[in-house]
């Protein structure tokens, strides 16, 4: 039974509203961990160093632009994973640095770090010493290798967790093909799937927590995110024994599944079942491939991939892109362009989806920003705040949170 809602209720709130996070990392991972929280309506607390601030604010060009069209001294990457938070200045490297966020941890709910393992220790902020003094803190810390095991102690960066971490070997070309070796992905994608991780055990603690009444200790660490989202390339090794190499735009389970060239650009086409298939044949003007017993079922076409692939490829380079796109769509197969991120957002559906945000911003008029991919019926993500400038709230947190002015 559902229960009708009144109208005239007063609006409800965020999902995350009354929960503070005191947000002690910089860079990628932890940003973005945070800002998911801050989307959410959690109040995030960015703590910088003084004058220099987040690595990331430096990491440009691209600069924001000021409304005369200077840059600013906000980089593009900074403002990408800092929106809806405040910052203060804090020295932690100084007792009164220590003292003051030790202070602030008291009115918050969450602490987020990415120092490297024991970095925290020096200053009595790492987990063992926060949690004598604040049992409800969940702690979270996101490192390279993670608080135990032989590398714990070793830094570790996206690039690098791409390579050991095993998505470089199926990512690129054949060896055996023009431009065959391996391939970073073209965004952090180890720093960002962790910053995602990161949120969902954060909440899951908070829920806990609910129960329980105590904090914990969240250990976050590249490489395990990593390793863990390569999904069905990882039982494709485990239930083989047998690694999977690079395939470029191939799938390596499902045919056809790929990039093909047409006469005037390329194109994606994701057969994801057999009867796609048949309509993709039929489509093409080859039906007889539908029911050829070598191709017939995925597992078929798998076997055979070899043959049907130049075959398709062949017809596929005889006609225009977006004719091909209208044939298939017409008939229920799976395809789409292959577009710039300018295209992208010119795109209808990212226009109807409003993915392009603009939020005021002290310096910059305003700022660009790339709306979060939560919708929620009741309780929308609020763009309140661009990326803060370095140490923009600290008076202001400090008044309201310890009433004092410095």
């Amino acid at each position: 039974m559902t229960t009708a809602v009144n109208q005239d209720s007063p609006p409800r709130r965020a999902p995350l509203a009354g929960i503070r996070v005191l947000d002690l990392s910089r860079v990628l991972a932890g940003p973005w961990c945070t800002q998911n929280l801050a989307d959410l309506g959690a109040d995030v607390i960015k703590v910088e160093r003084p004058k220099l601030g987040d690595d990331t604010r430096a990491w440009g060009p691209p600069f924001l632009k000021d409304q005369d069209g200077n840059d600013t001294t906000e980089a593009a990457y900074y403002l990408s994973t800092n929106r809806n938070k405040r910052s203060i200045e804090i020295d932690l490297a100084s007792p009164e640095g220590i003292k003051l966020v030790k202070e602030l941890a008291k009115h918050c709910d969450i602490l987020v770090e990415n120092f490297k393992v024991g970095g925290l220790k020096q200053y009595g902020l790492d987990y063992d010493s926060m949690k004598q003094e604040f049992p409800r803190l969940i702690y979270c810390s996101i490192t390279g290798f993670g608080q135990t095991g032989p590398y714990a102690e070793r830094p570790g960066y996206d690039f690098m967790i791409q390579g050991m971490g095993g998505l470089m070997s199926i990512t690129g070309e054949r060896d055996d093909l023009p431009g065959g070796g391996p391939q970073k992905a073209g965004v952090a994608v180890t720093d960002i799937i962790t910053g995602m991780y990161a949120s969902v055990a954060i909440l899951a603690a908070l829920q806990e927590r609910n129960h329980s009444g105590l904090g914990q200790h969240l250990d976050i660490a590249l490489l395990d995110c990593h390793v863990s989202m390569l999904a069905n390339q990882n039982l494709n090794y485990m239930t083989t024994g047998k690694a999977p190499g690079r395939a470029g735009n191939a799938h390596q389970n499902v045919v056809p599944y790929q990039v093909f060239k047409t006469s005037d650009g390329f194109m994606i086409v994701a057969v994801g079942n057999d009867s796609q298939y048949r309509s993709f044949c039929g489509a093409i003007g080859i039906p007889e491939y539908a029911t050829d017993p070598k191709f017939v079922t995925n597992r078929q076409r798998i076997l055979h991939r070899d043959e049907l692939i130049p075959v398709l490829e062949k017809i596929m380079a005889t006609g225009k892109r977006d004719e091909w796109i209208a044939k298939l769509e017409a008939v229920g197969v799976p395809c789409g362009p292959i577009q710039t991120i300018d295209q992208v957002f010119d795109h209808p559906q990212v226009k109807a989806r409003e993915i392009w945000k603009n939020i005021p911003h002290p310096t910059g008029g305003t700022s660009p920003t790339t709306a979060s991919p939560m919708i929620f019926s009741a309780t929308p993500v609020q763009y309140k705040r661009a990326a803060p400038l370095l140490g923009q709230h600290t008076e202001e947190i400090l008044k309201e949170l310890l009433g004092r002015t410095s």
